[in-house]
């Protein structure tokens, strides 16, 4: 019985590693080919829906974490999916305004490329036991450009939307209410930014950890 729920086990996590790193492939070629064609305005039209798609799946990420189907701590993928979510969701889809800007190419192929690498790495790891070491160089390896690239655009985009947060207080709740509760979506999203400042680097540290810990391994084997 052991035997056959860890090759459910298996089974379930390549497809959704192969069906999430698809997704994320379609947003970086989208993204990449409206860059050159039609340039940065154009790229958030481009990749809305596949990016809104590949970027929510990350939620069963956490689910996998707190039933053990992963190892990786559920203290570590929280905070980074639900930043991220909150951007795709909470800034881009909320204000059009921002959506035009450079940054949001920077951000979409930023997070694209790290995904592309990451969940193709795991899909072939759990599907097959093992994946290239040049793959695995690059998945422990390519978030020292590609995070500080990402979390920049995060920070600039959620900066860029401050004005239009509070000029139309969206998914503020303000008072007298009949739950006696009040919200205010421009202060949380100054407090999404003080997170950003002890968060990243503390972020950046644990994968630093994270890649010396499985080079060092790799090179054992």
């Amino acid at each position: 019985m052991a035997g056959f729920f860890s090759l459910l086990r298996r089974v379930y996590l390549t497809l959704y590693n192969w069906t999430v790193f698809f997704g994320w492939a379609q947003v970086l070629y989208l993204s990449l080919k409206t860059l050159n064609e039609s340039g940065h305005e154009h790229v958030y039209d481009a990749v809305e829906k596949p990016l809104q798609l590949a970027q929510t799946a990350a939620v069963l990420e956490i689910l996998h974490g707190l039933v053990g189907l992963v190892r990786s701590p559920v203290s570590a993928t929280l905070p980074q999916i639900g930043s991220r979510l909150y951007v795709t969701w909470g800034i881009l889809y909320s204000f059009p305004e921002v959506r035009s800007h450079f940054l949001v190419s920077s951000l979409v192929i930023s997070w694209s490329v790290t995904e592309t690498i990451r969940y193709s790495f795991f899909g072939l790891k759990e599907g097959l036991g093992s994946a290239p070491s040049w793959l695995l160089w690059l998945r422990y390896s390519s978030f020292l450009v590609l995070y500080p690239t990402g979390i920049t655009s995060e920070v600039g985009l959620i900066y860029l939307a401050l004005p239009h947060i509070k000029k139309t207080e969206k998914y503020s709740v303000r008072m007298p209410n009949k739950w006696n509760f009040s919200f205010d979506s421009f202060y949380a999203a100054i407090l999404v930014l003080g997170i950003y400042v002890p968060g990243s680097p503390h972020m950046y540290r644990y994968m630093l950890g994270q890649r010396k810990r499985a080079l060092s391994k790799s090179k054992r084997e």
